[in-house]
């Protein structure tokens, strides 16, 4: 009985682990998107200008660069762990 148990409980474990790589690989590509419509297209700049923040589209190359690059490297990450898994 305990036998079958652990059965499923490890298959749970593995379930949680795949969805942790889908969640992971869902967050990169996301955050990869919304950062590239951000840098090459100039939808935050109209919307700041908008909400009357457009002070602030000097520094966005400060921020926007890097975390394209950081979501990009965390899509990489998942898709890797996704062929080793």
């Amino acid at each position: 009985m305990n036998g079958v148990n652990l059965l499923f409980v490890r298959s749970d474990v593995i379930q949680g682990k795949t969805m942790s790589n889908n969640k992971l690989l869902a967050t990169g590509l996301i955050g990869t998107l919304i950062a590239a419509l951000c840098c090459f297209t100039p939808i935050l700049v109209i919307f700041l200008g908008i909400v009357g923040l457009s002070s602030i589209v000097g520094y966005l190359d400060y921020v926007l660069l890097p975390a394209l690059g950081v979501f990009i490297l965390i899509s990489v990450y998942a898709i890797w762990k996704r062929g080793v898994a």
